[in-house]
């Protein structure tokens, strides 16, 4: 084992095509050495809850992607009202919908994170924040799919963007809710031997 350890910091890919998890693993100085995006069926199981859902789609994207030799980073966020997975919003009709769920209560974000080694062993961390939408009135709900924003993502909003002002109570991480949970990032790259400050 010892001898698969580098002197240098180990090289990292990144299995998500997100400008959002590379603008959020600059922040705590870690740069992929390349990209590469996982294809798998991100179809939930029947019965899967949230929690469950994103664990494993962040270790299949993870093991899905071969790294060359390198560690390979891989994320996975899940809106949950209650024990419903919410979809991505690729179109309108979707994220009207889910913005009319939401409104008024509260939600989980469940984000996942997964780091594949080499040796094909695999470290796992998970990071759930609870939010609340403020009570949405139609030409809110209206502004905010006037200005795109809810497309491709999860439950159809984006928090980095103007659904923030729409936030009133967050508990937990702001960067999972983004994408990428700094703090468990970090945790998994440090104990992978990493250098980060």
């Amino acid at each position: 084992m010892a001898e698969d350890t580098p002197s240098t910091t180990p090289k990292l890919t990144l299995a998500s095509a997100s400008p959002r998890r590379r603008e959020w693993l600059a922040r705590i100085g870690v740069v992929p050495d390349s990209i590469a995006p996982a294809d798998i069926d991100e179809t939930p199981q029947k019965g899967e809850l949230p929690r469950a859902y994103a664990q494993r789609m962040a270790r299949e994207k993870a093991l899905a992607v071969d790294g060359a030799g390198s560690f390979v980073l891989a994320g996975d966020t899940v809106v949950a009202a209650g024990r419903r997975i919410l979809p991505k919003a690729e179109d309108e009709a979707t994220a009207r919908q889910c913005l009319a769920l939401l409104s008024g209560r509260r939600h989980r974000v469940l984000s996942a994170v997964a780091l594949a080694a080499p040796d094909g062993t695999i470290r796992e961390k998970l990071s759930e924040t609870q939010l609340k939408f403020k009570r949405l009135s139609q030409a809110e709900i209206d502004a905010y799919i006037a200005s795109g924003e809810w497309h491709g993502k999860a439950g159809g909003y984006a928090i980095q963007g103007m659904a923030e002002a729409l936030i009133p109570w967050i508990q937990g991480s702001h960067s999972g809710v983004v994408g990428l949970p700094l703090y468990e990032t970090r945790a998994l790259l440090k104990a992978a031997g990493f250098a980060i400050g």
